[in-house]
């Protein structure tokens, strides 16, 4: 899943399994903090109308939190000492909205002090930014979560997918996860969101077989066009859609340019390798209605990867560090 750049090269995979979702509910904050998911969505509204790629910032957030330690906000924490948190991790370094979340943490600790969890928060907060253009909430979201208080850039690579993995990596690296070919298709969805820097596939336009050539799997106009917009070598300045034409919408529209070979990266055209896969693809691109209720399927899937429940965890005050004396 790609929003903008930055992605780590696949070396391995730290198993985490799906928790129980059973262990979740669409009521938990029903008796202790009933007006969290009206907090979040007003304040989500307000920010996506200055922001209208805050839909593919937390999305984007969310998947690189749960894909490595589970959905527990780990992605949330700062840098504590020498010990350098998972956001100062290269594919991290360009994610974006962790002030939306504090906005929202702040507003909910006003109301429902010490209740909410941050892991929780990003959970709505980013199904709510997608949300917000369709003035409905696009998929239910159970809670429950707690925070975590470990966050280790160490642990990014091997755990997020590349823009360089096959279609065998990418399907190992979800299966790791307790996710299907079909959640990696559904899910991959969201490149219809968002940009990335040219670093993450320009070695498909220079020198994919380091013979200064382009990838013969990307439609070679396109190549041209994009060859264009980022110079060889990269600069991490310039930044180009990932969905041409559609990158502030949420849409099936990615499916399209898929098929025309126009995905942006390796680990996009690798959907297209697999017959099973492809036939994912196109059922997909034929029903928008299809893919948003596939898409909701998965991402509930997803959001359960590694929760932490129960007497797990804490509830963080700030979603920026752990709760004093717990370090």
């Amino acid at each position: 899943m790609k929003m903008r750049a930055g992605y780590s090269i696949f070396l391995l995979v730290l198993s985490l399994t799906v928790c129980n979702a059973g262990k979740l509910s669409n009521t938990f904050y029903k008796n202790t903090c009933p007006q969290v998911e009206k907090i979040v969505r007003e304040i989500i509204q307000i920010h996506t109308r200055n922001n209208p790629s805050l839909g593919a910032q937390l999305i984007r957030m969310q998947f690189h939190d749960c894909f490595v330690r589970g959905c527990d906000a780990s992605v949330l924490l700062d840098t504590v000492s020498n010990s350098k948190a998972e956001k100062e991790a290269i594919p991290n370094q360009s994610l974006g909205g962790f002030d939306v979340i504090d906005d929202i943490k702040a507003a909910i600790e006003r109301v429902c002090p010490k209740v909410v969890s941050c892991a929780d928060i990003l959970a709505l907060a980013a199904r709510d930014a997608i949300s917000s253009p369709f003035k409905k909430s696009m998929w239910s979201v159970q809670l429950g979560r707690r925070d975590g208080r470990v966050s280790l850039a160490t642990e990014i690579s091997g755990n997020l997918p590349s823009p360089f993995a096959n279609f065998t990596s990418l399907v190992q690296l979800f299966k790791g996860k307790g996710l299907n070919v079909n959640d990696l298709v559904v899910l991959s969805g969201a490149h219809t969101l968002g940009d990335s820097r040219c670093g993450a596939f320009s070695r498909r336009l220079y020198n994919f077989t380091s013979k200064g050539d382009a990838d013969p799997s990307l439609d070679p106009t396109y190549a041209k066009i994009l060859r264009k917009k980022c110079p060889n070598p990269a600069s991490p300045a310039i930044t180009v859609e990932m969905d041409p034409g559609s990158s502030l919408s949420f849409d099936n529209h990615y499916y399209d340019i898929l098929l025309q070979r126009k995905g942006l990266f390796v680990s996009d055209a690798a959907l297209l390798t697999d017959k099973n896969s492809n036939k994912i693809v196109t059922r997909l691109q034929r029903s928008r209605s299809l893919f948003f209720t596939a898409f909701a399927k998965s991402m509930k899937k997803m959001a359960a990867i590694g929760v932490l429940t129960g007497n797990a965890g804490e509830i963080r005050q700030n979603c920026r560090v752990v709760n004093p004396g717990k370090n």
